[in-house]
């Protein structure tokens, strides 16, 4: 019996009317849709190498009681399925999330606009208005092993040791100014989505649900609303459009949300999570996180991951120009 007939037999689907077909989505987890006997269904097959984290089980745990949150809200999500009392399920040591199925896309960079845009200011801000809490926010510095990284590149990839010793002094400025930004964001949480961009927004003409709801948690929303104004905004495509930045900013602070006063912190604190990135990609380059399928990928992340620090270190004036 394969994975998904288990999981179809586990849940009481009924049989599959199709075979498994497997969904673009994000570079962590697997997605498929299942179309069965009583439905079509979306399957989240989570990534056992994150599952096997100290935190993993936790972090799922606080999700999916702020998914409850936002779902009583009445905001625009996908929340997963509940069976057997519980979200989260698992079948021969593979743990997954099933969701109904939304017949809708992500908006590719070109067909994102202005009015877009809007509307994820405004929703991001009813997110952060839920609740809000004065804590310190808790990000951990990055002091990334970038040395002991490039010797093994040296012996493994030589394409991406150039890439590294030509970026190195790049990063390790960075590094520094990130991990100083830290500790001059506002001493306020709320509840963030910490992955809100256009790959997690599935649009079906103006309805549109937002995904990959597991990463929620209790977050600066001053980060989270700078990330997502520069996602939405084309740093995806290395081509940040100042009047979408502007128009995710001022929708946020018309719908309610309360904007920063520190932007160039910001703007710093945001190198952490790229440099963040970069590491990650880096260790599944090397074998050192996940197994042999993820090496490709890694790969091809290490690439992105250092032409869009290049690109955003020479942009500080042009973004802050847009924002502030």
């Amino acid at each position: 019996m394969d994975k998904f007939t288990e999981i179809c037999g586990q849940l009481g689907l009924g049989k599959l009317t199709a075979p498994p077909e497997a969904l673009s989505g994000g570079f962590m987890h697997k997605m498929y849709s299942l179309n069965t006997e009583q439905g079509k269904y979306a399957l989240k097959l989570l990534n056992p190498y994150i599952m096997q984290r100290d935190t993993a089980m936790e972090n799922f745990r606080q999700a999916e009681i702020l998914e409850a949150k936002l779902e009583g809200r009445g905001l625009p999500i996908l929340p997963a399925l509940t069976f057997h009392g519980k979200k989260m399920q698992e079948t021969g040591g593979q743990y997954y999330y099933l969701f109904e199925f939304f017949d809708g896309k992500a908006l590719q960079n070109s067909e994102i606009e202005i009015s877009h845009c809007e509307e994820m200011g405004r929703t991001l801000a009813r997110i952060h208005e839920i609740e809000r809490r004065r804590e310190k926010v808790q990000i951990d510095e990055i002091h990334g092993n970038w040395a002991y990284y490039m010797e093994m590149l040296s012996g493994q990839n030589q394409e991406l040791w150039e890439l590294m010793r030509e970026n190195v002094e790049l990063v390790l400025d960075c590094e520094r100014k990130g991990n100083a930004a830290l500790g001059r964001l506002p001493e306020t949480v709320t509840i963030c989505h910490n992955d809100m961009d256009s790959k997690n927004v599935l649009w079906r003409g103006g309805e549109y649900r937002i995904i990959d709801l597991e990463c929620l948690s209790w977050e600066s929303p001053c980060l989270e609303l700078y990330d997502l104004a520069l996602n939405w905004a084309g740093y995806e495509e290395c081509a940040i459009d100042g009047d979408k930045l502007r128009a995710v900013v001022r929708a946020y602070g018309d719908g309610g949300g309360r904007l920063p006063e520190d932007w160039e912190c910001l703007y710093e604190a945001e190198l952490v999570a790229k440099l963040d990135w970069l590491e990650f990609n880096l260790k599944r380059t090397l074998g050192l996180e996940g197994g042999a399928e993820d090496k490709q990928l890694g790969i091809s992340m290490v690439k992105w991951a250092l032409r869009h620090i290049r690109y955003y270190a020479g942009r500080k004036d042009e973004i802050l120009s847009s924002v502030q």
